[in-house]
């Protein structure tokens, strides 16, 4: 059995593990009293070694003038993106976000990262509040965490009824389609990372002392409650992966390798004016996969 996090932290803090960073001082890792990385990344992870950091720097940079190329091919022809990045905490979402960002002009990309609802917006229709957020043509949006919130962290966390779950599990792909039917090209992304490996993270975020911030005690609950997590995934797996909008899950141990494919993936989809293929190539199938393919993994 797994020790609960709370007791498992404040035994890595007694027992003298520290954070030791690159030169770029991103994606620690933890340390031993022995001077030894935590190599939790290595759970069910199909490579030996996570990805060198320089090859790292060169394809990002090669993928983020893509990215801009597909900005500029979406102003002109007025297309409109949704991509919603999804998964466990710690899963690598907002590190890829930020790479995704990185140079595109925020006049038509925009990051939409929700707090919980207004008393308002309780009062309304579920997605009424995500519906507003959506883009107009030529726009770029990325949700940090969407409407999948019900799937997952309310439903595991008691925070919606039995009756609002199984209405969201209905209603959720009727309203993909109506966007995709409208001309929204919806993109779902999955990041997968491994139990061990979330729990390495997050003793990271507490042991640092420049990422350090405090957990709540739903943080700890929820981090102790990775077998329902796992649960509500594969359920929201079998009922929200349509071929109107599939999901594509990521494994994301290596943060470096989830976020390259997860740009890959995302340039692959279109024919985009100026796209070099060689750059774009495929996504890693070793690494990504379709959602509805990965249940009872």
């Amino acid at each position: 059995m797994i020790q609960n996090f709370r007791e498992y932290l404040e035994d890595l803090i007694s027992q003298g593990y520290t954070v030791r960073h690159d030169e770029h001082g991103s994606d620690p890792d933890l340390i031993d009293p022995g001077g030894n990385p935590i190599e939790t990344w290595r759970d069910d992870y199909p490579y030996d070694t996570r990805m060198d950091r320089d090859h790292y720097e060169r394809e990002k940079y090669r993928l983020q003038v893509e990215l801009l190329k597909f900005q500029y091919w979406a102003q002109d022809t007025g297309t409109k993106h949704v991509i919603l990045f999804e998964g466990r905490d710690a899963a690598g979402k907002g590190g890829t976000i930020k790479r995704f960002t990185e140079h595109l002009n925020p006049r038509s990309a925009r990051v939409v990262a929700l707090t919980k609802p207004t008393e308002t917006e309780r009062g309304e229709w579920y997605f009424q509040r995500y519906v507003r957020r959506l883009p107009t043509a030529g726009e770029i949006v990325l949700f940090d965490r969407s409407w999948y919130n019900r799937a997952g962290v309310e439903r595991v966390m008691g925070f919606c009824t039995d009756t609002e779950y199984e209405r969201f599990m209905h209603q959720a792909p009727l309203f993909e389609e109506m966007l995709t039917e409208s001309g929204l090209h919806l993109t779902k992304l999955w990041f997968s990372v491994t139990q061990h490996e979330q729990r390495t993270r997050f003793a990271i975020r507490q042991i640092d002392p420049v990422r350090r911030w405090k957990l709540s005690p739903m943080d700890i609950e929820s981090l102790d409650r990775w077998d329902a997590y796992s649960d509500a995934k594969e359920a929201m797996m079998l009922h929200t992966d349509t071929d109107a909008s599939p999901w594509t899950a990521i494994k994301s141990n290596d943060k470096k390798r989830a976020r390259l494919n997860a740009m890959r993936f995302f340039l692959s989809q279109y024919d985009y004016t100026d796209k070099d293929a060689e750059v774009v190539a495929y996504a890693d199938p070793k690494l990504v996969r379709r959602g509805r393919d990965t249940v009872g993994d």
